[in-house]
């Protein structure tokens, strides 16, 4: 039975209609959870069709006081979207379509639902590229993306969500609907609206219409990976290529523990005595892609690889990306839990992060895989535990605390894109300091000052991630 007193229940089901209204239990489960450990029931769920139903919801959620937890396709992994606190789960993947394509202004326009691989496609049939390529684009969605502001490994060239966002429609804690940007490339009137929502993991109003910017597709890709016999190479052959004059459209690392993983779940040749292997590209012309990869590989002998593998097609390229996608899903096949943190330093830093992640691992005496984005800093280690080991999780909490400490000692920053949400809060005041997060907390408090939206993410006071 839900736990929201059957007349407001009856209410939200005269805003969305029977069909679009869920209360069972079994219903309740499928949106309890996000990619995170982390579960908590809804009291109701509901998917909204039209930005007039949310607006309606919210209206009555800010009314009752109730909660509202928006949600995409509950890939992230941060927590951002399990329901704490009960209330009501907002699930907007019904709200899936590109409402326009225009290959003259060069931008698109959808809902928050649409699927980002679907968007990917659409456009590169068009001949043009959205470049923000999350390692979930297969599932996850343009509303969850802009929430959390995603990157991927395209970031290093292209950017970050936030770099293609050019408007939004936001439906405030009260139900108002606001516009912010446009249409156009340039656009300073008054403050920057939409970089506030986005990035903003739900906290400040619900996206119900994205208007992204579009650029040329690139011609080519050049596809290459790189062996190395220790970490402390690696990172010297990631500095030297950063500081050759070149920008790779991504340059992506796996260690050890990362191969081994992969090997064994699904084998893709990597050499498993390599202390890690680079997986770099280089985009544009034809004749622009093979320079800057030529420049690369030179790079990558100087710096002391110990062997660099060319595709010499897309299927090439695409197995050897094949190895980098699987570590996600082969990393969880070790331990029934997975927590996957995005740590995140200055470039010139990340060897001295590869090491602190070494030393973590060994001083907690845990699986801790490390993978991720190295060409712009940006790290994930995997920490691979079970949840039912009390004295593991012991660890495992101690050895979350060491990441960001060491993170932020080398001037970094607790997230690079999976989001602050329930799990990183406990940690903000660290990053933002006293006053930094009383300006943050005063803005939550302008916009929602019921505080139903998305409560307990973001903000230390509120959270429950410890």
């Amino acid at each position: 039975m839900p736990v929201l007193p059957d007349k407001l229940v009856r209410e939200l089901t005269g805003i969305m209609g029977r069909e679009r209204v869920f209360t069972a239990r079994e219903d309740r489960l499928c949106y309890s959870y996000d990619g995170t450990f982390r579960q908590y029931l809804p009291d109701v769920v509901v998917k909204p069709g039209r930005t007039e139903e949310v607006a309606r919801v919210l209206a009555l959620a800010n009314r009752e006081g109730i909660p509202v937890h928006p949600r995409g396709a509950g890939t992230g992994l941060s927590g951002g979207s399990v329901p704490y606190g009960g209330g009501i789960a907002l699930v907007l993947t019904d709200m899936n379509a590109i409402y326009e394509l225009n290959r003259e202004d060069m931008l698109a326009r959808m809902g928050p639902g649409l699927v980002t691989a679907e968007l990917h496609r659409a456009v590169e049939k068009e001949g043009l590229f959205y470049p923000p390529d999350p390692g979930s684009a297969e599932s996850c969605t343009m509303g969850g993306n802009v929430a959390e502001c995603a990157g991927g490994p395209r970031a290093l060239k292209y950017g970050v969500t936030r770099d293609y966002i050019l408007g939004l429609e936001v439906v405030l804690a009260d139900g108002r609907v606001i516009h912010t940007g446009g249409r156009t490339v340039k656009n300073v009137t008054a403050y920057d609206l939409t970089r506030l929502f986005t990035g903003s993991e739900g906290t400040l109003g619900v996206i119900t219409a994205i208007t992204v910017r579009l650029i040329p597709r690139p011609r080519a890709v050049c596809t290459m990976l790189a062996t190395f016999r220790d970490l402390e190479t690696t990172g010297a052959a990631i500095n030297a290529i950063m500081g050759a004059g070149v920008v790779p459209r991504t340059l992506e690392i796996m260690d050890q523990l990362a191969i081994k993983v992969v090997e064994k779940f699904s084998p893709c040749g990597l050499p498993q005595d390599a202390a890690a292997v680079l997986l770099i590209e280089t985009d544009g012309d034809l004749e622009a892609a093979q320079r800057e990869a030529g420049v690369v590989e030179a790079v990558l002998k100087k710096a002391g690889a110990a062997g660099i593998k060319m595709a010499a097609n897309p299927a090439e390229a695409a197995e050897l990306w094949r190895a980098r996608k699987a570590v996600s899903p082969a990393v969880g096949r070790i331990k029934p839990t997975k927590i996957s943190e995005d740590a995140t330093v200055p470039r010139s830093k990340v060897p001295a992060m590869i090491t602190r992640l070494g030393q973590i691992r060994e001083q907690y005496h845990l699986d801790l895989v490390i993978f991720g984005h190295a060409g712009d800093g940006n790290l994930h280690p995997n920490i691979l535990c079970n949840r039912k080991d009390a004295d593991e999780m012991q660890r495992v909490e101690k050895a979350i605390a060491a990441i960001f400490q060491a993170a932020l000692e080398l001037g970094g920053t607790l997230s690079g894109e999976h989001g602050i949400g329930l799990l990183k809060a406990p940690f903000l005041r660290a990053e933002l300091g006293d006053d930094g997060l009383a300006v943050v907390e005063s803005i939550k408090r302008t916009l929602d000052p019921g505080n139903i939206l998305n409560p307990g993410k973001v903000f230390p006071s509120a959270a429950g991630g410890k």
